[in-house]
């Protein structure tokens, strides 16, 4: 897909999500503040009548009258069912513009064995797995006691999170446990409650009494779906918040939040009522967040001061190799037509401006490059690590001097072989995949799709010589890929270009499937 109408799907899908999200989470706050307010009517009101509220709002007062069925059905009768769906639809919409259409590393690390397709057919089967275990564990004994369906399904979905964490970025985890259970909500009130609400007006039109279980039924799963509100809120804005996702273990991080969030719902229900053991249990878990993803930054500074110098050089040679293929102002990413969030890190005073962001991401929390698609090593986290902690100096410019591209130290390599490899890693990877399969990060958004080098009839039909040519020349000049760029600068080392052929070879060789 082009990518700038991904982009523009992405912000009116995305868009759409929030505004069906808010009316959906609005509906259920509203409903279930409104069963606990309930109060006996003070006077006598006919029919089965549950409790009344009555209410001040936009300048005049509203009375609420609950029922459990209805002598004839009043016209109009408003339903609340939309909101829950518009909510799942445009979310799965969502799931597939940004994850499924877009980079593989917006779901797995470069370093996957997992191809992208096999990662989309993963996240899908995880979500009708969600659906279908949920359901089974309604049909067990537990669905009659609130806290031991409570505390089993807390442990189901923290042996879910851990699981998934295995398998997909953090990042691409916390979304995918809110999208599991996002599923398991809408179909709460697509499979049960909107079903109760229709077998009650059945009920009602031809006259014989409501069948009052399929009420308390739906009651239920609203009641589950309450809860799951603020934790599947959280995952809804999680990946504005690298520090949680980028914990060494962020499925624990996961857990304890969603444990939070149903706390902090308990307590918003029942305010001065709430058990001192809730209110302890969810402010603990607040606290315990915030402790173990705080980052030691006076220890690592300290240390990273301390160490050798790091130059600006060293730095920005890091920086242009591993994050300005995104993050310029004109990105050479085909995934990207902007750098993400706005960053730029292109001249030496973008890269001092937004240093300490650097520091947080690329250093701290890991959590950028996105799914480490350009290979940055733990030693280059370090260096740039160093670079911000010994003051982020950058090399300035004479006061008549015209501005130019600040000098790179080139980097020296043990043998042609290493560098060759590392050229790879660099300017192949982000299309061509760290195995050589034509599956990298940048690979979904590109057409025609990258070379998979261990295909035997390309290796049969390519020569070395061609190989050599269109590493230097590129592809367009070959009458290939004008996705792919040449590289002018191996022109004066032959022998790096020979190593390089010898590394694609490689990939179809035996035992190399």
């Amino acid at each position: 897909m082009n990518p700038v109408v991904q982009e523009w799907l992405n912000l009116v899908v995305r868009w759409a999500h929030v505004i069906a999200a808010i009316m959906w989470i609005g509906d259920s706050f509203l409903f279930m503040w409104l069963d606990s307010q309930l109060r006996k009517p003070g006077r006598p009101l006919e029919g089965e009548v549950v409790g009344e509220l009555w209410m001040a709002h936009s300048g005049g007062f509203y009375e609420v009258v609950k029922r459990k069925s209805l002598q004839a059905l009043p016209t109009p009768l408003h339903f609340f069912k939309w909101e829950s769906y518009s909510t799942w639809i445009t979310g799965f919409l969502l799931l597939i513009i940004v994850y499924y259409m877009g980079d593989r590393a917006m779901l797995t690390d470069a370093s996957s064995p997992l191809s992208h397709g096999q990662a989309v057919h993963i996240s899908l089967g995880l979500i009708i797995a969600g659906f279908i275990v949920y359901t089974g564990l309604c049909h067990t004994p537990l669905i009659r006691d609130n806290r031991a369906f409570g505390a089993v399904g807390f442990v189901l979905i923290t042996a879910a999170a851990y699981g998934i964490t295995q398998v997909f970025t953090p990042r691409a985890a916390f979304l995918q446990v809110g999208a599991m259970l996002g599923t398991i909500m809408a179909s709460n009130v697509f499979r049960i409650i909107i079903p109760a609400q229709q077998e009650m007006l059945a009920a009602t039109r031809e006259g014989r009494p409501v069948d009052t279980s399929y009420g308390a039924r739906a009651k239920l799963r609203s009641t589950h779906n309450h809860y799951l509100t603020l934790p599947v809120l959280f995952t809804m804005l999680s990946n504005h918040f690298p520090v949680l996702y980028g914990h060494p273990e962020p499925w624990a991080i996961l857990a304890l939040l969603f444990l939070a969030g149903a706390g902090v719902k308990y307590i918003m229900n029942f305010r001065a009522q709430t058990h001192p053991v809730v209110f302890a249990g969810t402010v603990g878990a607040i606290v315990t967040v915030a402790a173990i993803t705080a980052p030691k930054s006076v220890e690592i500074d300290s240390a990273l001061a301390a160490g050798p110098k790091v130059s600006f050089a060293t730095a920005q040679t890091i920086v242009q190799t591993r994050c300005v293929t995104c993050h310029a102002e004109k990105p050479t990413n085909p995934s990207f037509t902007a750098p993400p969030l706005g960053v730029m890190l292109d001249t030496p005073e973008r890269l001092k401006a937004h240093a300490q962001r650097i520091f947080v991401r690329a250093v701290q929390t890991h959590t950028m490059p996105l799914g480490n698609m350009t290979a940055m090593t733990e030693e280059e986290r370090k260096q740039l690590g160093a670079w911000v902690a010994q003051g982020s100096d950058i090399l300035a410019p004479g006061p008549a001097a015209v501005p130019t591209a600040a000098p790179v130290a080139a980097p020296t390599y043990a043998s042609a072989a290493e560098e060759a490899r590392v050229a790879f890693t660099q300017r192949c990877v982000p299309c061509h995949g760290a195995e050589g399969r034509g599956n990298g990060p940048s690979a979904a958004a590109l057409n025609p799709k990258p070379r998979n080098y261990r295909d035997p009839e390309w290796q049969k039909s390519v020569t070395d010589e061609r190989i050599a040519l269109t590493i230097l020349m590129g592809g367009a000049a070959m009458g290939k890929s004008p996705s792919m760029p040449g590289n002018p600068d191996l022109t004066e080392k032959p022998e790096v270009v020979s190593e390089l052929v010898k590394l694609l070879r490689s990939f179809g060789q035996e035992g190399n499937p």
